[in-house]
C-alpha cells in the first residue's frame, strides 16, 4: 500500500512536470524559434542607410542576412551588435551581411550612435545602419516590443530564425550553418 501511494505521488509528478515541459515548449515555439522556411518575397526592408546609400533587403539575395533591430541605449544590443560586427568581420566574405535598423524615437539619438561608430569602429568592420523611423524607410518585420530582436534569412529567401532578445549559442549555431560551414 505504501509503495502503490508512493508510485502514484510520482507518477502525478512526471504528469505535471510533463504537462509544464509541454506548455514551455509552446511558449518557446510562440515566441523565440526557429521558424519553418519562409520566402523572402513577403519580407520587405528599404531605406536610407547612416551614409545616406539606398538600402534594400532585395540588394543581398544570395546571401545569409541578420537584420536586427536594436537601439543605441540598449546595453544588450550594443553587446549583441558588437558580436555580430566580430561575425561580420569574420564571414563577410562568406555572403554574410548584417543589416542593423535602429528603432529610436528621436533621430538624434541614431545620429549620435552612428557617429560614435564612425569614430571607433575602422571602415571595414561597418554594416549598413538604418533609422526606421526615417519616412523613406520600409518594412514589414512588424512590430518590434522586444529589444534586441534578430532574423537570419538564409541565402535561398527563407526566414530562418526570430529571436527576440540576445542572440542565445544555438542562434549562431543556425547561422553558421547557413553560411554552409
Amino acid at each position: 500500500m505504501f509503495y502503490a501511494r508512493q508510485w502514484r505521488r510520482v507518477m502525478l509528478c512526471l504528469l505535471v512536470l510533463s504537462a509544464a515541459s509541454v506548455s514551455f515548449s509552446t511558449y518557446a515555439q510562440q515566441t523565440n524559434q526557429k521558424h519553418d522556411a519562409a520566402p523572402l518575397p513577403a519580407m520587405v526592408l528599404k531605406g536610407i542607410d547612416d551614409n545616406g546609400k539606398p538600402i534594400a533587403l532585395s540588394d543581398y539575395a544570395g546571401k545569409t542576412v541578420l537584420v536586427s533591430f536594436f537601439t543605441a541605449a540598449c546595453n544588450l544590443c550594443t553587446h549583441d551588435l558588437k558580436l555580430m560586427r566580430e561575425f561580420y568581420v569574420n564571414n563577410a566574405k562568406r555572403h554574410f551581411v548584417l543589416l542593423a535598423v535602429n528603432i529610436d524615437p528621436q533621430k538624434e539619438d541614431f545620429d549620435g550612435y552612428s557617429q560614435l561608430v564612425r569614430l571607433t569602429t575602422p571602415k571595414e568592420q561597418r554594416f549598413p545602419m538604418l533609422w526606421r523611423n526615417n519616412p523613406s524607410h520600409n518594412d514589414n518585420f512588424g512590430q518590434i516590443v522586444t529589444k534586441p530582436t534578430h532574423f537570419v534569412i538564409n541565402p535561398k529567401g527563407q526566414l530562418l530564425l526570430k529571436r527576440e532578445g540576445t542572440f542565445l549559442p544555438s542562434d549562431w549555431d543556425n547561422l553558421w550553418e547557413s553560411l554552409g560551414s
